[in-house]
């Protein structure tokens, strides 16, 4: 879109785009782009009247609606205090008896306008919307100059959410201008119901005393009403209902959305709205004479596989850089096979809910928290802005609920040093729930998704957790969910208790689970078998991952921070399988950790459970296939498979046939994988477990052809590098930067007791890039990630740091030479860490403390020359030399070398010899 003004004849301007696609009128003016910029730190600009000099704000330029503290801002300093912002504007789009508004999608947090020096009206809170009737200030047919006084002081009572991620001060949505007639449509809510039945409410502003119709359009002009209001000055309400016929249901897998227009006729004048609305009912309801409720989505048990969207872009901070960002996250969410998201601390920009409705995701919407205590002016400062982000979001069919506090935030008062949730604190709680439950009784409300086991009265009993080992993350499901029934106290804080309200997770993963946090590790083992153990329960509705992408602290996102891929591995298990498999309605549960060590030869059985929540698949046939396998030096044997055909059907958790399989005869890692097809042979979903099988013969016992000698990798003769650290259990020895690693080989006396013809050396290795807490030996260094007050962490400090695979490779270039010749060069690709890396997460010695998780290598085979074998065969023995240099710096990225306890391969480094 293009913009005219006096200032600037024509320039392309950001977020182009209309910000309110579900509340738009034809005529109007995006006003985003260059506009001057001034601080006012000592608040001088009112008593100088700033707002009536044009010199007096001109000097630097801000880029709206980007904050003052964000890059894109083009002035990108984070300091409190007032902000002035001026510009001119002309416009004539407006004719006699028409009325002109400016509007503000949200600046924080404090404002005050000016429109030609005159005040055309103040507002307060830092995320809801706002328009002013300039109208009558405003010159049709000259420049207009629009003057903006911001102040942002971050005061305990303020809403701000998590600004510590990037401050948000200022403007930093849209600001537009729109045309409207005499008589115009104020606000409509849609309530709809599932038989087609369409209730509109509203408001209508009129000039004077008139006859006016009011009229819906909606899906191509198939579905019309109109109905004839008598109309008065000032504000009329309305209601209207009418039906649509054979109605599409809106819905994650259809988001069928009735597209059209409200218009307004009174007095020969005309006033439109483009909007929209999708036909869909959220609640919860007890099945099969259950005692607990399930969440339902059109009166149909839905199960929430859902993450929590921090909502912060690295240059716009709240506020997304494009249109097509917005869009293309909630592509993201859908990629990964979620249903649903919690945009948190966060009313996010109409934009994105648009796009949530427009593609389908559910959305838990949260309200923006504050800091301080809960005082007066706080609950007064809060209740204002709630009441506006209700009213803005209303008609959004994604949104199924609204959070109105997080985790206590804002609601603990200090008393003599000691920090509670006081009871009347815990009354207004109650009382804002009634308040959201009121004002809208068509969605889910929750009081406070707690981390402190304290609701007080709520329609989801939510909680969050933060856990990493199997049994810990096991044991502390099973205690909720056992907990969890009317009457129970549990969770709910100040003598209240449990209804049967539906139990789901609202926030989870292992971030915050190990000491000073995971850092930047692989997710993608814990992951699994965390999905695996929420949907082994009956009464889980669902579960809130912490989170969609990375942000300045968090590394536990499913994508980095700029929306690049992570690779969870998943497919090396199970062909074809990826994390949007564990987000299937219909799954399979293998009851079982995830992984196992065993003997070899011994038979498991393993427990498996169907978890249903659609009724896609209900009375169809499905086959559930598995198979045991095992890598065999890059080979894949399997050593048993069966199948057996399910009829699906029925909501929720239930048991099937175990499997029993013998493990391998070697020392493996075995894969026991699952996939579930439908009629015509698609996967519906897949899972897997994992099994250490182990020989108990010190060399190991493998299906080799010969003989050959296992050298544990820190046995090493010598070694120089630039940093060298030996990690999990001397199961692994790393070399940074360039360097060598030196073993002296001793073959047994059979070896050289007969000529050789051949002579392999088989290892596992990568590459090991240098993290600063390698460098600076500070692994036991802990460091304070407290967000919240604006801290930006290193991640490569945390002791838990070990970058999970991403496109991001980390490749080396290592020689390996026998007796000082060089054999064979070996391009290490990367220095990964994920699920395939089996064993560095099964030997972990603590589940609290990460050290390398994850962290495997590629198998090499280096066959030795057969000029060499004689002299070696001679000698007894080699000296195996592994050598990174520094002659191509990108390619100087260390060397890991694992053993028979780490990595992916169950091995040490190998000698085999024949």
């Amino acid at each position: 879109m293009a913009l005219t003004g006096s200032a600037s004849p024509t320039v392309t301007i950001p977020r182009p785009e209309h910000p309110r696609p579900d509340w738009q009128r034809s005529r109007w003016m995006n006003l985003n782009g260059e506009w001057d910029f001034r601080f006012d730190f000592d608040d001088e600009g009112q008593s100088e009247r700033w707002q009536n000099g044009e010199s007096s704000i001109a000097g630097a330029k801000i880029n709206v609606p980007f904050s003052w503290v964000s890059p894109l801002s083009g002035i990108g300093e984070n300091r409190k205090g007032i902000a002035w912002y001026s510009r001119n504007v002309k416009y004539n789009e407006i004719v006699s008896g028409e009325k002109l508004f400016l509007h503000f999608g949200a600046v924080d947090y404090s404002t005050i306008v000016w429109v030609n020096g005159q005040q055309v009206g103040t507002h307060t809170g830092g995320y809801g919307a706002f328009s002013f009737d300039v109208t009558n200030v405003w010159k049709a047919d000259a420049d207009n100059r629009i003057v903006v006084r911001a102040e942002d002081q971050d005061h305990a009572y303020q809403t701000r959410g998590k600004q510590g991620y990037g401050e948000t001060r200022g403007i930093w949505q849209t600001v537009w201008l729109e045309t409207r007639s005499p008589n115009y449509i104020e606000a409509a809510r849609f309530i709809t119901k599932l038989d087609g039945t369409i209730e509109i409410t509203g408001t209508v502003q009129a000039s004077g005393a008139a006859d006016a119709t009011l009229s819906f359009e909606f899906d191509g002009g198939r579905v019309r009403h109109a109905a004839a209001l008598r109309l008065t000055a000032g504000g009329n309400s309305f209601s209207v209902t009418f039906q649509v016929e054979g109605p599409r249901h809106w819905s994650p897998e259809d988001p069928f959305l009735y597209e059209g227009t409200i218009t307004l006729k009174a007095n020969g004048s005309s006033d439109s709205i483009a909007t929209y609305f999708g036909i869909r009912e959220i609640g919860s309801g007890r099945f099969d004479g259950k005692s607990y409720r399930w969440i339902t989505l059109n009166g149909k048990p839905v199960y929430l596989s859902g993450t929590l969207d921090q909502a912060f872009y690295p240059v716009g901070h709240f506020t997304a850089p494009s249109d097509e960002e917005l869009q293309d996250e909630i592509w993201r969410l859908k990629r990964l096979n979620l249903n649903f998201v919690r945009i948190h601390i966060k009313p996010e920009e109409p934009r994105k809910l648009y796009w949530a409705d427009k593609l389908g995701i559910l959305v838990m919407e949260d309200m923006p928290c504050f800091w301080g205590e809960p005082d007066e002016t706080a609950r007064t400062a809060y209740e204002a802005e709630a009441r506006e982000i209700l009213n803005r979001d209303y008609n959004h069919p994604s949104i199924i609920s609204w959070v109105v506090f997080n985790e206590t935030w804002g609601l603990f008062t200090t008393r003599d040093e000691v920090r509670s949730f006081l009871p009347e604190t815990q009354e207004w709680v109650r009382q804002t729930y009634r308040w959201a439950k009121s004002e809208d009784p068509t969605r889910l409300v929750e009081d406070n998704s707690p981390c402190n086991w304290d609701h007080v009265e709520s329609d989801l009993n939510t909680w969050h957790f933060y856990k990493n080992g199997y049994k810990i993350l096991r044991e502390h499901v099973q205690e909720v969910v056992d907990k969890t029934f009317p009457g129970s106290d549990f969770n709910y804080i100040g003598g209240n208790v449990q209804s049967d309200a539906p139990l789901m997770n609202s926030e989870c993963g292992a971030v915050w689970g190990i000491e000073g946090s995971a850092g930047d590790s692989d997710l993608a083992w814990q992951y699994r078998y965390m999905i695996n153990e929420l949907r082994r329960h009956d009464k889980m509705c669902g579960f809130i991952f912490t989170e969609f992408h990375d942000v300045v602290n968090e590394y536990n996102g499913y994508y980095r921070i700029d929306g690049s891929d992570k690779d969870f591995g998943y497919d090396a298990f199970v062909p074809g399988m990826s994390v949007a498999d564990l987000h299937s309605p219909d799954f399979i549960v293998i009851d079982a950790p995830p992984c196992e060590t065993v003997k070899v030869g011994q038979q498991v059985e393993i427990a498996l459970l169907r978890s249903s929540y659609s009724d896609r698949y209900h009375g169809q046939s499905l086959q559930l296939e598995w198979e045991l396998w095992h890598d065999q030096f890059g080979s894949k044997v399997v050593t048993a498979q069966g199948s057996q055909s399910i009829v699906w059907g029925g909501y929720g958790v239930v048991a099937l046939d175990a499997v029993k399989v013998n493990m391998p005869a070697l020392d493996s890692v075995a894969v026991f994988a699952v996939a579930l097809r439908d009629g015509q042979g698609k996967a519906i979903t897949r899972n897997f477990i994992t099994f250490d099988v182990r020989s108990g013969d010190s060399n190991g016992s493998y299906d080799l052809e010969g003989q050959w000698l296992s050298v544990p990798v820190h046995q090493y003769s010598r070694q120089e590098w630039s940093y060298a650290w030996h990690a999990l259990n001397d199961n692994k020895i790393n070399g940074g930067s360039e360097g060598f690693v030196e073993y002296e080989i001793k073959l047994p006396a059979e070896a050289v007791s007969n000529p050789l013809s051949n002579l392999e050396i088989v290892f596992e290795a990568g590459a090991k890039v240098i993290l600063v807490k390698d460098r600076e030996k500070s692994v036991e260094k802990a460091i304070d990630l407290d967000f919240m007050s604006g801290y930006t962490p290193d991640p490569e400090l945390n002791p838990s740091t070990y970058y999970m695979t991403d496109d991001n490779k980390k490749p080396s270039r290592a020689t390996v030479s026998i007796n000082g010749e060089l054999v064979d060069t070996l391009n290490l690709l990367d220095d990964p860490a994920d699920s395939r890396g089996v064993l560095s997460w099964h030997y972990q010695q603590r589940d609290t403390k990460l050290e390398e998780a994850g962290s495997y290598g590629y198998l090499y085979k280096v066959s030795v020359p057969s000029r060499l074998i004689p002299s070696i065969t001679r000698a007894g023995g080699f000296n195996l030399r592994l050598e990174v240099g520094d002659e191509i710096p990108a390619l100087t990225g260390g060397l890991a070398l694992y053993g028979r306890n780490a990595g992916r391969y169950p091995i040490d480094l190998l000698v085999r010899y024949w």
